[in-house]
């Protein structure tokens, strides 16, 4: 985000937070700055720095909006080329590396083809986090698991003819 914009920005949540209902504007600002802080910018030179006309701030101009908008003076420069604020891109990257780690233990345990497709399903859901934080929760309950493998997957984990057996006695609700 270039510098004309985080001020744009900063007018509008400004705006906000002191009930206006609207952004504030370039003048309202001006206003505020000499009002507030004692000292102040002119119309023009805001104008200019929200236009891109005046990429770089004065230190003093720096300090005096940083103070008056309640960020870090080192939030009112250019972001660096390709840097981006929103989380997504880092939860994209974990979620990216969960699935890589997924399908690599599906391919460890290739000689367990249940629990190799199980892997892959999860690295193929769309929130492979929340599957596994599912099963987390799941583990915290053990009769949970049981009940849940009876009724999903009869029959799993026990020798072929259990489950028929077990239908057959009524014991799955």
């Amino acid at each position: 985000m270039k510098l004309g914009e985080k001020i744009r920005y900063l007018r509008l949540v400004e705006g906000t937070l002191r009930g206006m209902g609207r952004e504030m504007t370039q003048q309202d600002l001006v206003v505020a700055l000499k009002k507030e802080m004692g000292s102040g910018l002119s119309q023009s030179y805001v104008s200019q720095i929200e236009s891109g006309a005046r990429p770089h701030l004065t230190n003093a101009s720096r300090m005096l909006l940083a103070r008056f908008f309640k960020v870090h003076p080192g939030y009112l420069v250019d972001d660096p080329e390709g840097y981006h604020t929103e989380l997504t891109s880092d939860l994209r990257a974990m979620e990216d590396r969960l699935d890589l780690w997924l399908i690599n233990g599906a391919e460890q345990f290739a000689r367990d083809p249940e629990v190799s497709e199980a892997l892959l399903q999860v690295a193929k859901h769309k929130d492979s986090r929340k599957c596994l934080l599912l099963l987390g929760a799941i583990l915290e309950a053990p009769e949970l698991v049981d009940r849940l493998t009876e009724v999903l997957k009869p029959g799993a984990g026990e020798p072929h003819g259990s489950a028929r057996r077990r239908k057959s006695a009524g014991a799955i609700l």
